[in-house]
């Protein structure tokens, strides 16, 4: 009978602990999910928006940064489908274009440089780097001036992104900085000012007079874009439904 008693309760202890143990496991296996859910989505929101200087959590320290961020802001407040919407996701669509741009031409010279395989990892940067893990930051920050003066791969004329001070010094420990410059130099040569001024807009001779009320009312610019929108997707629409 003592025996029997025994074997009861040590079955029913078993049954207890096998009935705790999954609640007691779940949060942490709930929030490790979460974590790595909440990192995965950071990673593509910074390999999407490629942010400029991607320590700079608030994305106000430079001036394209906070631009982005403010329509990425100002989208995520707007409906869904309008017409503010639309406009709000061409705006961003050109700045995130600008960029991907520019880190087209940093992996096509990677590429002819030889690195084919490790292109999309040297240009990788999050904000998990840091400046104190640069190996040569002064040499970085000469190389990336370089570039910036002496070759077209930027757009802006601006200071250059501070991402690439990263991707230049992983070059530098690769031996392969130099070479990049040159390659930039021969692929992306500085254009001349002589051309800026050629593509510069000619000088207004209209009277002023004349200019202002040929000028556009306030607003009236917008109607007319958003009318060419909505006539494009009603196009689209009709082409799509015609099929």
């Amino acid at each position: 009978m003592g025996a029997s008693l025994r074997h009861f309760f040590v079955r029913s202890c078993c049954f207890c602990c096998e009935d705790n143990e999954p609640e007691e496991k779940s949060p942490i296996l709930s929030e490790t999910l979460q974590y790595f859910n909440r990192e995965a989505k950071r990673r593509r929101a910074e390999e999407t928006n490629l942010w400029s200087e991607p320590l700079d959590k608030s994305h106000m320290e430079r001036d394209d940064d906070r631009d982005l961020y403010n329509l990425l802001q100002r989208r995520a407040k707007t409906r869904r489908g309008s017409q503010g919407y639309r406009r709000l996701s061409i705006d961003i669509h050109g700045k995130r274009q600008v960029r991907r741009d520019v880190q087209e031409r940093w992996k096509m010279i990677l590429e002819n440089l030889g690195f084919h395989a490790e292109a999309e990892s040297l240009l990788t940067v999050s904000s998990n780097c840091s400046y104190a893990s640069l190996r040569h930051p002064a040499a970085t920050r000469t190389l990336l001036n370089t570039l910036h003066h002496e070759t077209s791969v930027f757009d802006r004329k601006d200071a250059p992104p501070e991402r690439y001070l990263f991707v230049l010094d992983r070059l530098l420990i690769l031996d392969a900085a130099e070479d990049f410059v040159g390659k930039a130099r021969l692929y992306y040569p500085k254009e001349e000012e002589s051309q800026d001024e050629v593509e510069a807009e000619p000088e207004n001779t209209t009277p002023i007079l004349v200019a202002q009320t040929n000028r556009p009312i306030p607003g009236e610019e917008e109607e007319e874009l958003e009318d060419e929108s909505v006539e494009m997707d009603d196009d689209v629409f009709m082409s799509k439904s015609m099929e």
